[in-house]
């Protein structure tokens, strides 16, 4: 490419968000389920954060991360679903550049502390199945506060590098990003410098620590399984593992679309685009959706507190 018919865009105000390539003319029709889901999304998470505020029984560790989950949910959902809205219905593309650092940074961040609360509530369950009495001991307030620090701590610091090295490259090809928000690969390939450090950056954070995370979790569920496989009772051992069934859905819901997403988007060129960016949007949508709803169907502490609440405001 000539020097005369290439655009500068080494300090870009603005990129433009294209939303789904090739599917521009059923925007319209793609944001009513994603609208739908959203709505789920913001309802069912924000009745499981007041129901844990409001009611003292549900004061203890398991509902402590269940409420931080629910937080990193809406932030998950919002940081990127209220553009990507804006840009199906009113067709506006432009985001700041700022503003598309940000979206990245909250985008990045509530996915590795989603992450890092799924060991939370992994270990968890091993403490209160495996060493039932001293489950109060062992998760006081005082740790379990220290356990969400570090998580937010953890997805704070290494999503930091994301905004700093996509800021220094200097952006020569285009501002438009062929996609409904700022994911950091397809920012970086805009760049016309040497991004391998961003890349290989990348692929750490994306794999490596999820995968260690995975591991952590792993090893909690096989002390788990062995603990049950020694009670004496069949309805015991059942009983048991069925108090993890909705951890269990949560961390399946969470783990096979992003990396799913991350694989087909590092190895998939013979996808086409739109399908790149639909299996993006999927973890972004689906599991912010369905854990208030696993957890809510699957705790029977929840419907009780639901239940309560609902006859309260009913009398």
């Amino acid at each position: 490419m000539s020097a005369s018919n290439m655009t500068n865009f080494t300090n870009p105000s603005t990129f433009i968000l294209l939303g789904i390539p090739g599917l521009e003319t059923a925007h319209v029709w793609i944001s009513i389920p994603f609208c739908t889901m959203y709505s789920i999304t913001i309802l069912g998470n924000s009745v499981i954060l007041f129901m844990v505020t409001r009611d003292l029984s549900l004061h203890g560790p398991m509902y402590y991360f269940l409420s931080m989950l629910a937080f990193t949910d809406l932030v998950l959902s919002t940081s990127t679903l209220p553009k990507m809205l804006s840009i199906f219905w009113f067709n506006s593309r432009e985001i700041d550049f700022n503003a598309c650092l940000t979206q990245m940074y909250f985008l990045r961040c509530s996915s590795m502390m989603e992450s890092g609360i799924f060991v939370a509530m992994a270990f968890d369950r091993y403490v209160a199945i495996c060493h039932p009495l001293r489950h109060c001991t062992i998760l006081t307030n005082h740790v379990v506060a220290k356990i969400c620090l570090a998580v937010v701590l953890r997805g704070g610091m290494l999503v930091l590098p994301y905004p700093f090295l996509t800021r220094r490259w200097p952006y020569c090809r285009s501002n438009i990003i062929p996609h409904t928000y700022c994911e950091h690969m397809a920012v970086v390939k805009l760049a016309c410098a040497d991004t391998r450090i961003s890349n290989y950056y990348g692929l750490f954070v994306a794999f490596i620590v999820p995968g260690v995370d995975v591991f952590f979790i792993a090893i909690s569920y096989t002390e788990i399984l062995r603990a049950i496989f020694c009670l004496p009772k069949k309805d015991a051992r059942i009983k048991t593992f069925g108090t993890c069934i909705s951890h269990l859905c949560a961390i399946l819901a969470f783990y096979i679309p992003i990396i799913f997403s991350s694989l087909t988007y590092r190895f998939g060129q013979n996808i086409a685009l739109w399908v790149h960016v639909f299996i993006a949007n999927f973890y972004l949508l689906v599991p912010p959706m369905l854990n208030p709803i696993i957890y809510g169907v699957r705790t029977k502490q929840l419907q009780k507190s639901l239940f309560q609440l609902v006859t309260c405001k009913g009398t």
